[in-house]
């Protein structure tokens, strides 16, 4: 039997082609994602490594929690903490640590690098061991700053340049006296640093005489953990906390791993669609195999094999081509990772150079998807094959299913389709958090439910298309006919393309959605023709409004500065903003009282009103940051948004509690409104500022467009993959049916229908086949799409749905465009057949 199985791949090996490339693109998909992170992550780990060479022991300041009216701090490193460290005894030397946003900008004055990439830092007196310098030298005082060696070929600048540098506000016009070589991950990956001298960089970024970090180096001999416990009893307890470069290294190699484990898991997830995709095609191609070796396998039985003898002969086939699969996905896959490496530079994105990384787990993981889906797959046509009693040695029809399978299988479909739908429906009057598990879980059984119930669905929705086919005359009947003939099959090969179409169009409903919902919400709640904001979302100087105020058609400016305080008990985040400007520059729909904001007026959001009990007239005690305490009144209660909640109070109120006040974005309105020329004066008002982003609300909606259409392209194509693999499906489907019906079609050419004609039957019938998939997966997608939506319309008040016709109309056409396509080889191959053959053949 293990002979007659691998003669039987050899003689069929053209039929099962198609499985094998199903199950390759799956593989290659789950073993390129496995080679692609590794590798990553590996190459950030190292770098990371040999980032801590400078450094034994950190010693970092450990947050105190606020207690009663006391507001939580963070406690200084200064240069006492800096000196005691350093006299140690397994102390070789300290360096204080500074850091803080800085952005450079190129020659053109763009903002290289990422935002939140763009870092600032302290060179450690004239011979910075952490940065060794490549040409010049150390910075010295506010007039001149190091960058790092990528940035400055990146951008052209040579030591003695000058740049356009900004911290948080006002643009810095540095000379650069020198260049360094560092592995800071922040840089490997596309972003900059720039370094000052210490005095500098402490002043710039608002820490004069404190350190965020003290990195201590330990004398030969002395052990890592010998130093940590001698620190941890020199420093002060609960204020500091001392970790080795060991466990620095430890953690950082696990945040990378982290970080990574959700792009992984994010693409298995399309790997395991494009697989499970792949498992309908498998099936399908093993059933029509078994069919057509009825004859065979019942000749088998009758001269004595047994039925776990049949069916071990199928699963052998399987496990060959599985096996196949996986050796050449694996090989695939290598290729994709490298690749995908690669692609990273394309995106402006750079990783630290290192080996590509295919460890034992990625072959593994390729030999068993590759096989084990194969098998499975295969499993339920092997029983089959096994049930075949050898009487139909006499027929090669296979038997036709019984009315009690049609009705049990009719049956589990309804019933899965109906919990799948209703606790879908749950869900949605759940809250966001809580409906997800049921969602997913209604969402799973919901599309099983459809695809056991899709042989009954076909009859009537493929009915539906008889009048459009009727205009092809025989050929379109025929495949009407040809189409429902085998339920099961057309099933199969539709539900493969449903699945791809389903996801594609939910996730376009939901995104197209959610951008209008966040586009409404902009609208309605600011009035303000511009934003200005930090591009890396780090706060802003007040130095900027008050520029931005000073400048030519301004008539409204207000900042919205953050403040930490403690009220009954508890933390709660105040918001400075202009009292007498916010009103003008917000529309914020009061439920309670009035929009008043002045002196000790504030007006707060529906949620702290309930969570502290406070109407309009409420009074209540804020103690601020400084430890200072005073009386406010609520003015009103308003309707809290994405954007805009919480207690918002007047910033000249705020202000002298706060040691470093800053702006997480201001709000500017002009008496000509949005345009070039007002936009012009803006930006040169705060310096021509790389860092800073001026948007009006166009600008915003343009963004979140941008946004919403990278995403979706990105899911489009990896959903590709799925789409690829169920064409392959089509074609197989298609390919092996015109061997089913060589004597059909024999006999058609005989009695007068024409090459042209059977060319037009197979591809009418590929195409009724893909658009019956794409109906039920884009209705199927649609609900989704609701239903997914109203999760977050739970969170986002002007959510409501949207349906992207267009692009639905597109992914109907794309569907029968599919069709059209597979059927092509098929139907060439069917209108070839040679008549007289084809009738003689069994």
């Amino acid at each position: 039997m293990f002979r007659t199985a691998l003669r039987t791949v050899l003689a069929h090996k053209a039929r099962l082609l198609m499985t094998v490339l199903a199950v390759m693109l799956g593989v290659a998909f789950v073993s390129g994602t496995l080679v692609f992170t590794n590798t990553v992550s590996g190459a950030l780990e190292n770098s990371s490594a040999r980032g801590f060479d400078h450094v034994d022991v950190a010693v970092q300041p450990v947050y105190q929690e606020g207690k009663g009216d006391r507001v939580g701090t963070l406690p200084k490193l200064t240069d006492a903490t800096l000196d005691t460290a350093l006299h140690v005894p397994g102390a070789a030397s300290a360096i204080g640590v500074v850091e803080g946003f800085t952005a450079i900008a190129d020659k053109h004055g763009e903002l290289i690098g990422g935002g939140f990439r763009s870092k600032g830092g302290n060179y450690w007196g004239d011979d910075d061991p952490r940065y060794p310098l490549v040409a010049g030298t150390a910075p010295h005082g506010k007039g001149q700053v190091l960058i790092d060696s990528k940035t400055a070929q990146r951008a052209g600048y040579r030591v003695g340049d000058t740049v356009r540098i900004s911290v948080d506000g006002p643009v810095l016009t540095p000379t650069i006296s020198g260049v360094f070589t560092t592995d800071d991950g922040n840089v490997t990956a596309g972003g900059s640093l720039a370094l000052f001298d210490t005095a500098t960089a402490q002043q710039l970024f608002g820490k004069p005489g404190t350190y965020d970090e003290i990195d201590v180096k330990a004398k030969p001999g002395t052990a890592q953990s010998v130093l940590k416990q001698q620190l941890d009893a020199a420093l002060p307890k609960g204020l500091t906390k001392t970790t080795t470069a060991d466990q620095l290294a430890s953690d950082q190699a696990r945040v990378i791993a982290d970080s990574m484990s959700s792009m992984k898991n994010g693409l298995l997830v399309f790997a395991g669609i494009a697989l499970f995709v792949g498992t309908f095609i498998i099936a399908n191609t093993f059933t029509m195999l078994v069919a057509q070796r009825t004859k065979e396998l019942a000749l088998l039985r009758a001269i004595g094999a047994s039925r776990r003898q049949v069916t071990r002969s199928v699963l052998i086939e399987a496990f060959v081509v599985g096996a196949v699969a996986a050796v050449v996905g694996l090989v695939a896959g290598i290729g994709i990772g490298a690749g995908m490496h690669s692609l990273l530079g394309s995106f402006g994105s750079t990783v630290p150079d290192g080996p590509l990384v295919v460890t034992p787990g990625t072959v593994v993981a390729a030999f068993a998807v590759g096989i084990l889906v194969t098998m499975l797959a295969a499993w339920l046509p092997a029983r089959r094959a096994a049930k075949i009693p050898p009487v139909a040695a006499m027929s090669s029809v296979h038997a036709t299913a019984t009315t009690k399978s049609l009705v049990l299988r009719n049956t589990l479909g309804a019933l899965l389709a109906a919990a799948g739908a209703g606790l879908v429906l749950v869900a949605t009057t759940m809250s966001g958090d809580s409906g997800q598990a049921p969602m997913g879980l209604g969402a799973v059984l919901l599309i099983t439910g459809v695809f056991v119930l899709t042989p009954l669905l076909s009859r009537p929705v493929i009915a539906a298309a008889a009048p459009v086919l009727r205009a092809f005359g025989v050929a379109g009947k025929l495949a009407r006919l040809n189409a429902v003939r085998n339920p099961r099959r057309t099933a199969a090969t539709a539900s493969a393309l449903m699945i791809g179409l389903t996801l594609i169009t939910g996730m376009t409903v939901v995104a197209n959605s959610m951008q209008l919902a966040v586009e409404k919400l902009a609208a309605s709640a600011i009035r303000a023709d511009y934003l200005v904001s930090m591009a890396n979302g780090n706060d802003l100087s007040p130095d900027v409004e008050r520029k931005l105020k000073a400048t030519e058609g301004v008539t409204a400016v207000s900042p919205m500065r953050n403040a930490i305080s403690r009220i009954d008990g508890a933390t709660e985040f105040l918001t400075g903003v202009d009292g007498a400007a916010f009103g003008e520059l917000t529309d914020l729909p009061v439920a309670d009282g009035t929009f008043t904001v002045g002196g000790t007026t504030v007006v707060v959001d529906g949620d702290t009103a309930e969570d502290h009990h406070w109407t309009a007239g409420s009074r209540f005690t804020v103690s601020y940051e400084d430890g200072r305490k005073q009386e406010l009144t609520v003015a009103g209660v308003y309707r809290a948004n994405e954007m805009i909640r919480g207690i918002l109070m007047d910033k000249d109120t705020l202000a002298p509690h706060q040691t470093d006040p800053a702006d997480m974005q201001i709000m500017v309105k002009t008496a000509d409104g949005p345009g070039d020329a007002v936009k012009a004066r803006l930006v040169k008002a705060a310096g021509s500022n790389p860092a800073i982003l001026i948007q009006d609300r166009q600008d915003i909606s343009d963004g979140i467009a941008r946004s919403v259409t990278l995403v979706l392209n990105m899911l489009y194509g990896l959903l590709a993959m799925a789409v690829i693999v169920a064409v392959l499906g089509v074609v197989n489907t298609l390919a092996m049916s015109v061997v089913e019906r060589a004597r059909e079609i024999g006999m058609l050419r005989a009695i007068g229908v024409d090459r042209a004609g059977v060319k037009r039957m197979v591809r009418l019938e590929s195409l009724v086949i893909s658009l019956f998939g794409g109906v039920l997966g884009i209705v199927l997608g649609v609900f989704f799409g609701w239903a997914a939506g109203s999760l977050a319309g739970d969170r986002l008040e002007t959510y409501e749905l949207v349906l992207p016709w267009g692009r639905m109309a597109v992914f109907l056409l794309l569907a029968g465009v599919v069709g059209v396509l597979a059927a092509l080889w098929p139907a060439r191959r069917a209108a070839r057949l040679n008549m007289l053959r084809a009738i003689t053949s069994e």
